[in-house]
This record gives C-alpha cells, structure tokens and sequence, in this order.
C-alpha cells in the first residue's frame, strides 16, 4: 500500500522525532475497524520497542474481536497539546503509525512483551513482576503492532521556535 505524504511538510517531524515521541509516551489511542465497520477508537497503554508497538488486553472483547477479524490499524499519540487562547490555535506535537495488528500467539514472545511492560512502567521490580506475571499472564492477550509507515507534525509556530 502507498501511504499519502504530509500535505504540511514543514510541520512534519524527522523519523527520529516520531519515534522519540514514541519512546517517551505512555499511552495513545489505537483505531480499529470496529463492529458494523464504525471506526473504534480506544485509550490504551503501550511499548515501543524496535519498529513495534505492544499492548495488553483482556482475553475478550470489542478490541479483540476488531483486531481478529482486521488486521490493519492506526496508532495516535499525543506529545504536547497547549492551547493557546488568545491566538486561536494550538500548540501541538504528535505522532501516529498505520501498521498491521496481530495477537501474539508464541509464548516466549507473549512473554517477552509482558516483561517489556513490567520494566517500561514498574522498572527495577523483577520479582513483583515475576509474582504478576505468573497470577495473570493467562488472564490476558499480547498484542504486536507492526508499523508501516509513521508521520510525526508539529504546529507550524514549534517549527519556527526551533529555527530561531
């Protein structure tokens, strides 16, 4: 699939950027094609490691159902959002990602994921983790988020502030 270019590119932020953003954010908003195909849109916690997003879910639901019976995927994350009133306009950052969704059926790599999640939010804690994971890995999904293609855009007067 071709992607569309950024119409704005002066906004448009480098690939080290977006993934910075990525690194450093701790949730965002994953769009699937939902029931009846409406759009769904949910809040929700993730990794970025290496070219991949990574999620948990519960074992069933509207999420699980929509990445089943779709593959594709968009991911949104907010980096900065400061209204600015008196200007009628926003200072914004922000990243997203189109990519292909799967849930993760190897149990090293449902593991793995489930570790990256323990030390990303509760670092430095392995046998806390070790306890969680043995009480609720079960209990839960492992989801792989394989980015294809990924745009990050600044507000046009962020990029002027940075040439300045």
């Amino acid at each position: 699939m071709e992607f569309r270019e950024m119409r704005r590119k002066r906004q448009q932020l480098s690939d080290a950027e977006s993934i910075s953003i990525l690194e450093q954010s701790t949730s965002g908003t994953l769009a699937l094609l939902g029931d009846g195909d409406y759009p769904y849109a949910v809040p929700i916690s993730y990794v970025y490691n290496d070219g991949k997003l990574y999620f948990h879910s519960a074992l069933a639901g509207h999420k699980v159902d929509a990445i089943r019976r779709c593959d594709k995927a968009s991911f949104c994350v907010i980096a900065k959002d400061d209204v600015q009133p008196e200007r009628y306009t926003t200072f914004f950052r922000s990243v997203i990602a189109f990519g292909k969704i799967h849930i993760i059926d190897d149990e090293a790599e449902k593991m793995e994921t489930a570790r990256m999640f323990g030390n990303r939010y509760n670092p430095n804690d392995d046998e806390s983790l070790r306890q969680e994971l043995e009480k609720g890995l079960s209990h839960m999904l492992m989801i792989r988020f394989d980015i294809e293609h990924l745009t990050g855009k600044e507000a046009i007067e962020l990029v002027r502030a940075r040439q300045q």
